[in-house]
Order: structure tokens, then C-alpha cells, then sequence
């Protein structure tokens, strides 16, 4: 449950890359495709798309009109994608928990996620600030979801 959990922490603070690093972990062959939808991740379109719309969304974010992730339809999404990335790296009988886990840790650490950039925020920039949580949240979502990549294989 703890990469459920962590995948959750992702969800809170960019939406979509929950399911951009699923479909990397599911095409890398970390994951097997199970779930509903997954095996489309194994097309290199699919894949690619789901990475788009992460890049997308973190552009977005450093936009001075990009709206706070506590929004309704902010919440929804992360809550949606925490879902189905916690569901896929929870062990196979344990998939509604580990949906719910992520959900859980995806809501609560929206708040605190957008607290923590506020404060960042009035202290280095916007811009500035939304790199450094990109960085921080993409590269933890793929050693999540891909542990090898993060592997030493000396």
C-alpha cells in the first residue's frame, strides 16, 4: 500500500501524471495491463498522449491565471487519477484499498501542497517554484511506478 499511498502524494499536487507514469511503468512492463483501459497504455500513442497532457498541465501551472488545485473539478481529477495509478500499484486483492489510500492521500496532500506553494511562491516565484515542484513530482511519480529505474544495476 505504500506505493499507493506515494502515488496518491503525486495525484495531490499534478493530476494527470498519475497516469502518465502508469502508462511509462505499464509499456516499460513494471505493471501489468489488468486494469480497465491499461492495455491501451501499451500503444506508443496512448502513451504518449498520457505524457502530453502531464506536460500540458504542468505548463499550465505556471500560468498567472491557472486556477488552485482545491478546485472542485481540480480535486475530481486527482482524486480519479490517485485512484486508478493506487489501484494498479496495489497488490492484485488489494485494489479497492489501495485506490482508496491514494484517493486519501491525493485530497489531503492538495491542501498542504498548495500552502507549502504559496508560501514558495511569494518567496521565489511562481515560476520558479511550479519547476521545482514539476521536477520533485515527476520524477517521484516514475521511481513509484517504476522502482527499477531508480534500481542500482552495477
Amino acid at each position: 500500500m505504500l506505493r499507493s499511498f506515494l502515488i496518491g502524494l503525486v495525484a495531490g499536487q499534478r493530476g494527470i501524471t498519475p497516469l502518465a507514469v502508469i502508462a511509462t511503468a505499464t509499456r516499460r512492463g513494471e505493471l501489468l495491463p489488468s486494469l480497465p483501459f491499461q492495455k491501451l497504455m501499451l500503444s506508443p500513442v496512448v502513451a504518449a498522449g498520457t505524457a502530453a497532457f502531464a506536460a500540458a498541465e504542468m505548463a499550465g501551472d505556471k500560468m498567472k491565471t491557472a486556477p488552485d488545485r482545491t478546485v472542485p473539478v481540480g480535486l475530481a481529477v486527482r482524486s480519479t487519477t490517485a485512484a486508478y495509478a493506487g489501484a494498479a500499484l496495489a497488490p492484485r486483492d488489494r485494489r479497492v484499498l489501495g485506490a482508496a489510500v491514494a484517493v486519501g492521500a491525493a485530497l489531503a496532500s492538495s491542501y498542504v501542497g498548495l500552502t507549502v506553494r504559496k508560501w514558495g511562491m511569494q518567496r521565489y516565484g511562481q515560476t520558479v517554484t511550479g519547476f521545482m515542484e514539476d521536477a520533485i513530482v515527476f520524477g517521484s511519480g516514475l521511481v513509484i511506478s517504476n522502482p527499477s529505474i531508480a534500481a542500482n544495476h552495477d
